[in-house]
């Protein structure tokens, strides 16, 4: 091993995806509930279905008790609703952190009060995307946060979505290139939309490059889309980006590129509500009101990615409140569910 770096300790050498998928490989019966899955998702983003998607759960994954709860909980929802939304649940195992500090996700941190284990990690966030699955019969979303991580679950991902801080690199760009699923690119923090297009064109392009030690092929990611998350400006001040005018910017811009299957998903929180998790459900009431009002709008717009728990806000992990965001604060179970409900109700 190479001892040339004194500033990084070469811990524990991590199994390829390969190997790990071999010792934990999922059933039979959560490969067709994928394959099914994947194929209402497409035809979402396709244009050929008009069922509504909501991509909803934790800021991030943190205890698997909690989350699968939840996602039972959504489980049963979808059954209500499933003539017109299809739910994705959020199970987003690896957290960004601005400056570094703080809980990091399940990936690094399977138990919030230990230290960090990055090899325990990676088998419980494939553990409990596969419980999701079987569990509830709905396959799920998460962030793609480390580009060479992301074949740990490749076999298990309805949906991955690209971050706002990493829409800008060129390996998060070129791996959701080779994806078979929709990648959401996220407008960066600065709100630049033409940096989030030539995120999206560069994804639904073919491409040639270095991939975990490999030279890889990729053909094209027709579903690479959009995401408005809003943004802050050189004050630290919150904009937030899903107004109307917002659309209509973002409709222009794809009508005057050539991508396939214009699409556009809005985050509810995140600059958009300015962190205030409560705003999330007016900020899906106006919205709906464009997406009725405008049939542009209405045909780009597939959706939206909603933060919610079991309990309302957030809270110190040291605290233990069950089903309560050891991150970002979010929307509690009663709230989401009556907000899914209405969200139905507006849908024609």
């Amino acid at each position: 091993m190479d001892n040339s770096m004194k500033n990084m300790k070469f811990v524990t050498k991590l199994p390829v995806p390969k190997e790990l998928k071999a010792e934990f490989p999922i059933s039979e019966n959560a490969k067709k509930i994928k394959a099914q899955r994947d194929k209402e998702i497409a035809k979402i983003f396709k244009g050929e279905s008009d069922k509504f998607l909501l991509i909803i759960g934790p800021c991030s994954a943190d205890r698997e008790e909690s989350v699968l709860d939840y996602v039972n909980r959504l489980a049963e929802v979808q059954k209500q609703v499933e003539d017109k939304i299809l739910i994705i649940p959020r199970i987003y195992t690896g957290k960004p952190r601005t400056t570094g500090a703080g809980y990091k996700g399940m990936l690094h941190q399977p138990d919030p009060d230990k230290k960090p284990d990055m090899l325990e990690g990676i088998i419980a966030i494939r553990s409990l995307h596969s419980k999701a699955i079987e569990q509830s019969g709905l396959t799920c979303a998460d962030e793609m946060l480390y580009p060479g991580n992301y074949r740990y679950l490749s076999d298990l991902l309805s949906y991955v979505a690209v971050g706002a801080r990493s829409v800008e690199n060129q390996e998060h760009r070129l791996t959701g290139s080779g994806m078979d699923v929709p990648c959401g690119m996220k407008n960066p923090t600065s709100g630049d939309f033409s940096i989030m297009l030539n995120a999206i064109t560069a994804a639904q392009s073919p491409h040639t490059f270095i991939y975990r030690g490999w030279e890889v092929e990729t053909s094209g990611n027709e579903y690479a889309h959009a995401i408005l998350r809003g943004s802050v400006n050189k004050h630290g001040i919150c904009h937030s980006n899903y107004h109307y005018e917002d659309l209509q910017t973002l409709l222009g811009m794809y009508n005057e590129a050539t991508h396939k299957n214009p699409a556009v998903i809005i985050d509810t929180n995140h600059s958009n509500s300015g962190k205030n998790y409560l705003e999330q459900i007016r900020i899906c009431d106006e919205v709906m009101h464009n997406y009725k009002h405008n049939s542009a709008i209405k045909k780009i717009v597939k959706g939206f990615m909603i933060e919610s728990y079991i309990e309302d806000g957030c809270q110190k992990i040291e605290d233990g409140v069950y089903g309560k965001s050891i991150t970002d604060p979010c929307l509690g179970w009663e709230k989401s569910k009556d907000l899914i409900f209405k969200i139905a109700d507006r849908l024609e």
